[in-house]
């Protein structure tokens, strides 16, 4: 998939691969087995969170869910349908919830910069405002999204091994490259993609290690320093 050059390209790939996601296993025909079906990948969910994928197995899950073994295995006929469907799952709302958020970045973008005339000083002044912004996305995903990170690393390590999770980790990382391609590409730069994919490194790298480290009021500082000297880097390179 490659970066698209218009307003809505990063929230129209995220609403896509939304609607494109393919479930595994049984799927429910009536409410009441949907509920159930839902009640069991939301258990899958909690206990990749709190165990890891190794952590996922039917009797475990069922004591999570609260219902019968008979039940997990009903809709799931293997620990791989399970544990695939429960990050497909993850991936649609992921995609749902990016999706928004791109729809105004490039305005933000805009008015951001229209305050500048174009000078070095004025850049130097956006890459401030940009890395700010971006620093304050990581602080709101560490407070508010923890959980949803770590089954994030969780099933990321999981696909080295697995192709069918591989698949749906590429195509969720997808998500955050389009809209950090969107952000350079409204910035001006001649190679919004490479851009992009440094600046999801450092994002995806920055979230493990909050992940590993914990709440740090020193790290906040950090990362905003990194931020910043990255994208003082790349405006000042246009």
């Amino acid at each position: 998939m490659s970066l698209v050059r218009s307003s809505q390209g990063a929230a129209n790939v995220a609403v896509a691969l939304a609607q494109s996601v393919e479930y595994q296993g049984r799927k429910a025909s009536r409410h009441g087995s949907e509920q159930r079906r839902q009640l069991i990948l939301d258990a899958a969910m909690r206990i990749v969170i709190r165990d890891g994928v190794r952590g996922v197995r039917h009797r475990a899950v069922a004591a999570e869910a609260g219902v019968p073994l008979s039940a997990t295995t009903y809709y799931f006929k293997d620990i791989d349908d399970l544990i695939n469907d429960t990050f497909a799952q993850y991936v649609e709302h992921s995609a749902a919830f990016m999706a928004k958020l791109w729809q105004g970045t490039e305005g933000k973008l805009r008015e951001m910069m229209a305050q500048g005339d174009g000078s070095a000083q004025a850049r130097a002044v956006l890459a401030d405002d940009i890395a700010r912004m971006t620093a304050d996305y990581l602080q709101h995903q560490m407070l508010t999204r923890r959980d949803q990170l770590m089954a994030e690393q969780a099933f990321h390590q999981a696909a080295l091994i697995n192709p069918r999770l591989a698949v749906l980790v590429r195509a969720h990382q997808q998500i955050f490259l389009q809209g950090a391609g969107q952000i350079f590409e409204v910035l001006g730069s001649t190679q919004p993609q490479q851009d992009a994919k440094v600046l999801t490194a450092i994002i995806g790298r920055m979230e493990y290690q909050a992940l590993l480290d914990g709440a740090q009021p020193e790290a906040d500082d950090d990362r905003l320093a990194i931020l910043t000297r990255y994208m003082h880097l790349v405006l000042a390179a246009l």
